[in-house]
């Protein structure tokens, strides 16, 4: 989403400073004829505010990046984004399985779609996934970094193998993800949520009839 970046951020205030905050507050009120509608409670933001107290008119407005992020939350609701995180986690799992089983190490033992992979040659396998137009990171000493996300096909973790351990690798993804506990200890349980998110009817309410499921289904390449 947003090609990996900028996203929106979200900050807080007390009320003693909301009006040192960039940016305008939009209220709920009620219109002549009684019903709900929004409206600009506070505005900070304008050209009209001196410039030393405006201390956002240097600040680019990121209210396209907060629309992108909540319609994409209301387009694929509690449900379907917690689908597109277990796929993502899920073949990140067998990424790592896969290169641990063929003796590469990993740098930490709890990740969710991000992986730091010590390898001998660096270069040569930043080489090889740059020919693949594949980005990876390069880490400190002889580590890189791989990070999946939503538009990672199964395809794309069999080019990582080959780029990581060359064409004889031998490796297979139906196999991976059979030995692949189901209950993988990769992420701790002290981050796990068990709490609703997402809980207000616009998120639960109206979603798309044609939403790609591949999204969501380790089946999807």
């Amino acid at each position: 989403m947003g090609y990996g970046g900028p996203h929106a951020a979200f900050f807080a205030a007390i009320d003693e400073f909301k009006r040192s905050m960039p940016g305008r507050i939009i209220g709920v009120s009620k219109d002549a004829a009684g019903n709900a509608a929004l409206r600009m409670a506070m505005q900070t933001r304008e050209q009209h505010i001196r410039r030393e107290k405006a201390n956002s008119n240097i600040c680019t407005s990121q209210v396209l990046l907060a629309n992108i992020a909540s319609l994409y939350a209301v387009y694929h609701g509690p449900v379907g984004l917690k689908r597109i995180a277990q796929r993502i986690h899920r073949l990140t799992d067998i990424l790592a399985a896969g290169l641990q089983q063929k003796g590469l190490k990993l740098r930490h033992a709890h990740y969710f779609d991000t992986l730091c992979v010590e390898v001998a040659d660096k270069a040569a396998v930043l080489a090889r996934a740059e020919a693949a137009e594949i980005n990876l990171r390069s880490d400190i000493h002889n580590a890189v970094g791989i990070t999946l996300d939503e538009t990672t096909t199964r395809d794309n973790v069999l080019q990582l193998f080959t780029i990581l351990l060359g064409d004889d690798h031998g490796l297979n993804i139906e196999t991976l993800d059979k030995d692949v506990a189901l209950d993988s200890r990769s992420i701790q349980q002290s981050m796990l949520r068990d709490d609703a998110v997402l809980t207000h009817p616009v998120f639960n309410r109206y979603h798309s009839e044609n939403r790609d499921d591949a999204l969501y289904a380790f089946a999807g390449t």
